[in-house]
């Protein structure tokens, strides 16, 4: 089988999955007449029609049914073959697609893939920052970072490794508490504005006195939280932060923690990947290394009151 041949096998099965060569060609890299060029070249080899297609739509022929899925049991093979030889390598390398919450996007991240990539320079590392349940089989993704109560709550048939845990406080900026006030009680919050993180309109916060829920008067909501930190700093109200945020220096001088010995009750930080009996080695370095990497910085505490 050439290369050529092979290139077209998986162009074909990403035209299929994604529903149009335009998606394909996003998700490749590829100019569409590129994505168009390999699948007529799969359509001449075998000298079968395996698309109908129009302006708008595409579907696969009967032939070209039975063709996608031995083409995927051609593609599953040889990603098994490679991920048990890959793993019985020396050396990490390849690319590692990692998707991670939009507030681990900062300085110390930055720091950690320096230092990672110092380590390791065959691998290319490829972060994407969203606070959005990312399907990791279905959208090419190696790892994921993820903040859970408990591993129940994350997605079954993932492998699930605690790194930390993540706590989050009630922050607002200096110059919002200057022009507003700031809290020293729970009910003083009934007071202030709030920026919400998506559709949430209550936080449910830990503290001396238990677990309570508290009411948000929402004047902004973003869907992410590295979206709620930024609106914080700009002085629009209060909000959920992680506590990593406040050492960060885009907000170390900027942002202030309200009600300090409260927190958003107790989270977990998980590196998630898929089960796969053969591990390759970018992914297991790259987990090791992140737990390594994060254990050198104090785990966030609930601060008493003064």
């Amino acid at each position: 089988m050439s290369v050529d041949t092979l290139m077209s096998i998986k162009v074909f099965r990403t035209v299929v999955e994604q529903g149009s060569f335009v998606a394909a060609a996003e998700r490749l890299d590829l100019s569409t007449a590129m994505v168009s060029r390999h699948v007529m070249h799969a359509e001449e080899r075998i000298a079968v029609r395996l698309l109908n297609r129009n302006s708008r739509t595409l579907s696969l022929t009967e032939a070209g049914a039975v063709y996608f899925e031995r083409c995927k049991t051609i593609l599953d093979d040889l990603e098994a073959t490679e991920l048990e030889l890959n793993a019985l390598g020396t050396a990490p390398r390849g690319t590692l697609r990692v998707t991670a919450p939009s507030w681990t996007a900062g300085q110390r991240m930055a720091d950690l893939l320096a230092e990672y990539r110092g380590r390791y320079p065959e691998v290319i590392v490829d972060m994407s920052f969203e606070d959005r349940l990312v399907d990791l089989v279905e959208e090419g993704y190696d790892l994921a970072l993820r903040v859970a109560r408990s591993r129940d709550q994350l997605s079954p048939g993932l492998i699930a490794r605690a790194v930390r845990p993540a706590v989050f406080y009630i922050a607002a900026s200096r110059a919002y508490l200057k022009r507003k006030g700031t809290p020293h009680l729970l009910k003083d919050l009934d007071y202030h504005e709030f920026v919400a993180p998506g559709n949430f309109n209550s936080l449910t916060l830990a503290g001396p006195e238990g677990p309570l829920e508290v009411p948000m008067r929402v004047v902004l909501r973003y869907r992410s939280i590295g979206g709620v930190a930024n609106a914080i700093a700009a002085g629009i109200g209060l909000g959920p932060v992680p506590a990593l945020l406040f050492d960060d220096p885009a907000f170390k001088n900027v942002l202030v923690r309200v009600l300090p010995d409260h927190t958003l009750g107790d989270v977990t930080l998980y590196s998630v990947y898929v089960s796969r009996k053969y591990v390759p080695l970018k992914i297991r370095t790259f987990v090791d290394f992140f737990v390594e990497f994060v254990s050198r910085y104090p785990t966030p505490r609930p601060i008493a009151a003064a």
